[in-house]
């Protein structure tokens, strides 16, 4: 079966934007033809264009990658424009200053930051346009501008009078940007806060949105890459004579990290590809395997080279003071980021410029390696974005794209590199392995009055972004200050580079710490005979959001209610992004076998923009943190990967997904992310009800049944 044909679609190339109209921004000249026509630019906001046939777009700077932002991000300019919803496109930005997401300090979709970074600025940017529509029209009409109002895309006067946004938007680009405007109050929120269905839907059911695999230049070519089976190994030599005389075939390409063989069709470039004969120079990874990885974890975790995170009071004088020491050490280990879309880039590069086209989180980024890569200048990249079939922070990493952009070079064609899904599980940048250590001194009451808490793993941040040394690393000790109150208490982390390249995974060190933190807790409530539930309401003394979502989740999932034999009921909470959360797991556990039966889930996250999305995220982050936490690890074995595909690597089948309740929490708090923090309790809240369920503690995932029967 040959795929669905989609011609490329840009709302950029075929909108108002190539007729007059008004636009706050920067220049945009790679999108702009006739800046002349599209009307004055203004700085800093470019995110509003308003066609004179009033037509609406929205330059969304966050990549849409399932998670809404192309819903969400127009919810927050139509609230201010007082128009439908409906009304307004969406297009993705390109690489520009103005789309820093400010949360992260580059151009990146990523850390559950598009609503918490757009929440102010975009509904600024619309109030700006529609003060400037509104001034527009009183010079029009000459009257006095409070008797007019913006409403249903037109501009109302005192006197029954109208004109369109369209019918104003060029006199509006002359006016000046306004310093300030007065947003609506939340308590007025027409479009914001209310579930609203997906604007990207229709496009996806219909297949007329473009993924990445879909994009089509004229004069296009198809790639397909062998790499090392030793991740960061290189080729020593190679034989193309078989692959060069197949059908198809019109070049072999050498890349510092592969073979790319290239053809008229996809198909052709793979089976020529399977021919090649390359020798390769391994390198050090080749030594490394998961068991030598958790020695030098363990033998790194010793160090009296530490970076501190956190101390409040004395932890090490009052250690002493307990009346019983507990200590636990647990391990999370590699794990692929497996989007359903394997790797895939469009490029071309001719006269000294490059086009890119396809899927990525980090526009910024893909253009300067390129432009590195290739020897251009930045500014000779024009990136356009599409739709995302996934991204989890694999689709941080530019490898892909520079390669696709040397393999177009040395070709002189446009070029579409495809990896197999059996490619993109070997050459990923793992989620690191880490070692969370916790030792705590409790009173004759069960309560801690002194706590260690050290984490050893890789930093993905130095990776990265040149992190220097011996610097706290924030994507590291995301939740590793737990929020219970305990008087003494000393965190840390240990910087340690396995040799394995390691990359961001939903919800990064969330994943590691939550883990270890609520299993812990949950470990001092045992401890203390006391329970879990009531245990952490007393440690949460003084902290209402925190005991308001576990008051909740424990009314909502019948925590008290009678479990019978082999049933197990697990907690876990913690503040991730803004958001604040509570689960709790229901499982039934037979020889090991772990079946969750329900999954409750509390969240506070302050305003919401689309309620509908935020239960989208969490059910989605659900079922990811289960696949990871019950059944997926990546394993290596003389430095090769093991995982090749999804049936050695299973998410969890629409049989094993439990019952989801949700509760959200109605709250007038600043807006906190919702895209990840729900995966990093999936873990912990399961560990907690195996426990409950068995009496067995496991302290490492995945939670397998082998794991909790040697437990």
């Amino acid at each position: 079966m040959n795929p669905i044909q989609v011609d490329r679609r840009t709302f950029l190339k075929s909108s108002a934007l190539l007729t007059g109209g008004l636009m706050l921004g920067i220049s945009l000249p790679e999108l702009v033809r006739d800046a002349k026509a599209a009307g004055t630019l203004y700085t800093p906001n470019a995110w509003v264009h308003i066609a004179d046939d009033n037509t609406i777009t929205l330059l969304s700077a966050r990549s849409e990658m399932g998670q809404g932002v192309y819903t969400s991000m127009p919810m927050l300019i139509a609230e201010e424009l007082h128009v439908d919803l409906r009304t307004v496109n969406v297009a993705i930005a390109p690489p520009g200053k103005a789309y820093v997401n400010a949360l992260l300090g580059a151009q990146i979709t990523g850390g559950s930051t598009s609503v918490r970074d757009g929440w102010e600025k975009l509904r600024v940017a619309g109030a700006q346009v529609r003060e400037m529509l509104i001034s527009a029209a009183a010079d029009r009409w000459q009257v006095d501008r409070s008797t007019l109002r913006a409403e249903d895309g037109k501009v109302i006067a005192a006197d029954g009078r109208t004109a369109t946004y369209g019918e104003l938007a060029e006199a509006a680009s002359r006016l000046p940007v306004p310093d300030k405007v007065a947003l609506s109050d939340p308590k007025d929120f027409r479009i914001v806060g209310r579930a609203t269905k997906r604007l990207d839907t229709p496009a996806k059911v219909n297949g007329t949105a473009e993924f990445g695999i879909d994009v089509r230049m004229p004069g296009m070519v198809y790639a397909s890459l062998v790499q090392c089976p030793v991740i960061g190994g290189t080729v020593k030599s190679y034989d193309a004579t078989q692959a060069k005389s197949m059908p198809g075939v019109i070049d072999v390409v050498q890349l510092p990290d592969g073979v790319a063989v290239v053809a008229d069709r996809y198909w052709r470039a793979k089976k020529a590809r399977d021919t090649l004969k390359v020798e390769w120079d391994e390198g050090p990874v080749a030594a490394i395997s998961n068991a030598s990885m958790r020695a030098s974890i363990k033998e790194a975790s010793l160090s009296e080279h530490f970076i501190p995170i956190k101390s409040v009071g004395d932890a090490k004088g009052a250690m002493s003071s307990g009346v019983k020491v507990i200590k636990a050490s647990y391990e999370m280990p590699l794990q692929a980021h497996a989007p359903m879309e394997p790797m895939n880039f469009t490029a071309y590069v001719h006269d000294g410029k490059c086009t890119l086209s396809g899927p990525t989180q980090f526009q910024q980024g893909a253009a300067g390696a390129v432009a590195a890569a290739i020897g251009v200048k930045p500014e000779d990249i024009t990136l356009h974005t599409t739709f995302l079939g996934g991204g989890f922070g694999r689709r941080l990493e530019l490898d892909f794209i520079v390669q696709a952009a040397l393999i177009s070079k040395a070709v002189d064609r446009p070029v579409k590199l495809i990896w197999t899904r059996e490619d993109d599980m070997t050459h990923d940048f793992y989620r690191p392995m880490a070692l969370n250590e916790v030792t705590a001194a409790v009173d004759a009451q069960g309560k801690p009055v002194a706590l260690w808490y050290r984490v050893t793993s890789q930093s993905v941040t130095q990776r990265a972004f040149g992190l220097p040394k011996d610097t706290l690393d924030p994507f590291m000790a995301e939740a590793a200050v737990a929020p219970y109150n305990v008087p003494n208490a000393t965190h840390e982390l240990v910087i340690h580079d396995t040799g394995l390249r390691a990359g961001y995974w939903r919800a990064v060190s969330h994943n590691m710490n939550a883990f270890a933190n609520e299993s812990f807790v949950d470990e001092l409530a045992h401890a203390a005979k006391k329970d879990p539930v009531a245990y952490r309401m007393e440690l949460l003394e003084g902290k209402p959001r925190f005991q308001n979502v576990l008051s909740i989740a424990a009314k909502t999932s019948g925590w008290n209610k009678p479990l019978k034999p082999g049933e197990g009921r697990g907690v876990a909470l913690m503040e991730g992004y803004d958001t604040y959360m509570v689960q709790v797991a229901d499982v039934t556990v037979k020889k090991g076998e772990v079946k969750v039966n329900r999954m409750v889930v509390v969240a506070d996250l302050g305003h919401m923009v689309n309620p509908d999305t935020v239960m989208a995220q969490i059910e989605s982050s659900i079922a990811f943190g289960m696949s990871s936490a019950l059944q997926q690890e990546v394993t290596l074995v003389d430095g090769r990967v093991q995982q090749t595909n999804f049936d050695n690597f299973p998410p969890i089948r629409m049989n094993q997904m439990p019952k989801v309740d949700i509760v959200l929490v109605e709250s007038t708090e600043k807006p906190g992310g919702i895209g990840e923090p729900a995966t990093a309790l999936v873990g912990p809240a399961l560990a907690n009800a195996i426990f409950s369920a068995t009496g067995k503690r496991v302290r490492h995932q995945p939670l397998t049944p082998d794991a909790i029967l040697k437990a």
